[in-house]
């Protein structure tokens, strides 16, 4: 993974830490469910972002690894992992 990437998928997740301590302090302080609901929006979205980037980098590189390398097997193993990971994502 390229270090940039790294870099905003790391600030990506910070940012979502730093807004479930929010959330939580909301709650324990009885604010309002709307507000809460907000920001547990705004953490899921970020969640998201970080994995289609998680997933962009993935593919460009673990995926075409295997391909260019012509590793029949590893590609099979990545096909696998990426059904699981779709079918996953599908039920969320």
């Amino acid at each position: 993974m390229i270090k940039n990437d790294r870099q905003n998928i790391s600030i990506t997740l910070k940012k979502a830490d730093s807004l479930l301590t929010k959330i939580q302090r909301m709650v324990d302080e009885d604010k309002y469910c709307i507000d809460i609901i907000q920001q547990n929006l705004a953490v899921i979205g970020l969640l998201k972002s970080a994995n289609i980037s998680l997933l962009g980098k993935h593919l460009n590189g673990c995926v075409k690894d295997a391909i260019k390398a012509k590793d029949a097997k590893r590609v099979d193993e990545i096909m696998d992992e990426l059904l699981k990971i779709i079918k996953t994502a599908q039920n969320k």
